[in-house]
């Protein structure tokens, strides 16, 4: 039977992190720029609808409970092998992710998109590991 230990309350505090780093990159950082890669200027200054919130939110969680099984099953312990995790985990799967996702046709900047998001995508999952490690 496979069975972890997670700090919960560490999951709990990462998912917030993440939504309050989401928050200021899209909302405070890159507004305009998202807008710009998305084609959807017309967007800028709305209020975000609810899904816009919760959405990202609940991706935080699952990304944050994946990373703490994750952490657990590989007895990773110290700060450092946590960012390294993070790094690679984030370069790995988030940023080819973003690019991946970037890759359609209803992106008319798929490359800006990717530029834009990749950074806190990674950033997100360093932070993610780090205080996962720092709350086991």
């Amino acid at each position: 039977m496979f069975t972890l230990s997670i700090n919960w309350f560490a999951v709990l505090l990462s998912a917030v992190a993440l939504q309050m780093l989401g928050a200021a990159w899209f909302m405070g950082v890159i507004p305009k720029p998202y807008a710009l890669a998305l084609g959807r200027t017309d967007l800028m200054g709305r209020k975000p609808e609810p899904i816009f919130i919760a959405g990202p939110l609940l991706c935080g969680l699952v990304v944050t409970v994946a990373n703490a099984i994750l952490l657990r099953t590989f007895h990773i312990d110290a700060m450092s092998n946590a960012l390294v995790f993070g790094a690679i985990s984030g370069v790995g799967y988030l940023v080819a992710t973003v690019f991946n996702v970037a890759i359609n046709p209803n992106i008319p900047r798929p490359v800006l998109y990717g530029v834009i998001n990749a950074p806190y995508f990674l950033l997100s999952n360093l932070v993610s590991c780090a205080i996962l490690t720092a709350m086991a």
